[in-house]
């Protein structure tokens, strides 16, 4: 179980510092909203993520308990998943353009804050299929599966929402530092890079 963690964090490092829908929703907040409005947002991502992790959890262990062929179908999902995110991710190199849109409402209440990044998360299809397809993968075989996705899910919870609270924490520097052409095109590289390596990972990883 300890080895299975130490490899899932690296797994959420990379999924969590991707460039996409999240990050922008928090730079976005914390720029024309506010550090605190961007702190509330993240914790309704945080929540969308809780709500993702529970459902995994519940779902997949009663599906799996009835047919493990189903682990199988998500296994392969989310490894077209992966290399379709890797694609992505490196297809964006193709252009000289790599701003966030910080286009949004220069004040907001707390209820509206929190929903803003609420409703980014709950309508993230990627935090959707890494909660439904990766999640489970990490859980040892001899290991309660409900316990161990809430376990890992805990952990992705924990990474992404640190990384969300040190772009805020230093948000300036962060904005200048990432809208340089050059770091925004390797942090992507290595991102895109990085998602294939784990999708070979996942290939060649052992069946339950």
């Amino acid at each position: 179980m300890l080895q299975n963690i130490a490899t899932f964090v690296l797994t959420a490092v990379f999924i969590s510092i991707v460039p996409g829908q999240g990050m922008a929703m928090v730079l976005r907040q914390g720029l024309i909203a506010g550090t605190n409005a961007a702190r509330l947002s993240i914790m309704g991502n945080s929540t969308g993520l809780v709500i993702w992790t529970l459902a995994s959890a519940v779902g997949l262990s009663a599906i799996f308990r009835v047919s493990p062929i189903a682990f199988e179908i998500l296994k392969w999902a989310g490894v077209a998943y992966l290399v379709f995110l890797g694609i992505q991710t490196l297809w964006s190199l193709r252009t000289s353009s790599h701003n966030f849109d910080f286009e949004g409402e220069e004040a907001q209440t707390a209820g509206h804050a929190f929903r803003v990044g609420f409703l980014t998360n709950i309508t993230n299809a990627k935090a959707m299929v890494f909660a439904l397809a990766f999640l489970p993968q990490y859980v040892p075989t001899d290991f309660n599966i409900t316990l161990g996705i809430i376990i890992f899910g805990a952990i992705w919870i924990t990474i992404s929402t640190s990384w969300y609270l040190l772009i805020v924490a230093a948000i300036n520097k962060a904005h200048a530092w990432l809208q340089k052409p050059k770091v925004r095109r390797g942090l992507t590289a290595v991102s895109g890079i990085g998602i294939f390596i784990l999708a070979l990972g996942l290939v060649i990883s052992p069946a339950k």
